[in-house]
């Protein structure tokens, strides 16, 4: 098992981000501890892995989004309701996003088809992401450190720990949305 870690470790973690960021990104950084990945390099390829995920959808979004969107039902369903959230909160939105889970074809997916350029989703995706891959790959490392726990608790804790993530990334948007409308007010 080691030798694969050793060998393909950080490309699974990148397709493991491309798919399903939080899982795979809490369980490889809580194995930093135990001295199979080096922290720089799991943010990196988590980062790497989620940008290209939220790229590919924000494009289908932008170029093709209602043909993609109208051929899922269960999709077209999500997107309508949370494309009036977004208009209502984009940059709460923008700058949380990564961290809500459960949403992360239809967030970027949205935000395509709601004709954000491409330089502007480049900036919150970069910005976004790098505090994202950070952030989860601290409290996976920490959490391992602190209470040397095995890789499976992540999995079998998922939903709260996912809830956890969610509220950080809402009280990041709401802090970042306040200080954007003071800095207005005051100019």
């Amino acid at each position: 098992m080691q030798e694969f870690l050793n060998q393909y470790g950080y490309l699974a973690l990148m397709i493991g981000t491309f798919f399903e960021g939080e899982a795979a990104i809490l369980v490889v950084s809580s194995l930093i501890h135990k001295g199979l990945f080096v922290f720089p390099y799991t943010v990196v390829s988590a980062f790497l892995g989620s940008f290209a995920s939220d790229w590919i959808y924000y494009l289908i979004g932008r170029l093709n989004g209602i043909y993609f969107v109208a051929k899922r039902p269960k999709l077209q369903e999500k997107v309508s309701v949370f494309t009036n959230f977004f208009q209502r909160y984009k940059f709460q939105v923008l700058f949380s996003y990564r961290f809500l889970y459960g949403f992360r074809v239809v967030i970027p997916l949205v935000i395509g088809m709601s004709g954000l350029p491409p330089i502007k989703f480049l900036f919150y995706s970069v910005f976004t992401g790098l505090i994202w891959a950070t952030t989860v790959s601290t409290v996976g490392y920490w959490t391992g450190v602190f209470f040397e726990i095995e890789p499976t608790t992540f999995q079998d804790n998922l939903l709260f720990v996912m809830l956890g993530f969610s509220a950080f990334g809402l009280t990041l948007g709401y802090t970042i949305n306040k200080i954007i409308k003071m800095n207005s007010v005051n100019s």
